[in-house]
C-alpha cells in the first residue's frame, strides 16, 4: 500500500548506512525476501511486477525494519 516502507541498516565497515525502500504509488507494496545469503527488498505493483529492487549481503544487514501505513478500514492484510 502507498506509504509502506522498509528501512535497512547495513554494516559498512567502520560505520553503518541506512537505506529505505518505499511504496511510492497507490497499489504498490514492499516485499522482503532472504535467499542464498542475500536480502532483497522490492517495490512491487499489484500484478507482482518489481518496479525497483535493493539487494544486500545478509551477513552485512544489521536491522530490517518494516513500517506499514495504518489501514483505514481496520484490516490487518
Amino acid at each position: 500500500m502507498k506509504g509502506d516502507r522498509v528501512e535497512i541498516v547495513v554494516d559498512a565497515g567502520d560505520t553503518t548506512r541506512t537505506y529505505e525502500v518505499t511504496a511510492s504509488r497507490a497499489g504498490r507494496r514492499v516485499e522482503t525476501a532472504v535467499r542464498r545469503g542475500v536480502v532483497e527488498v522490492s517495490e512491487v505493483t499489484r500484478t507482482g511486477t518489481p518496479v525497483r529492487t535493493a539487494r544486500f549481503m545478509a551477513n552485512r544487514v544489521l536491522a530490517l525494519v518494516e513500517h506499514p501505513v495504518p489501514r483505514i478500514d481496520g484490516s490487518e492484510t
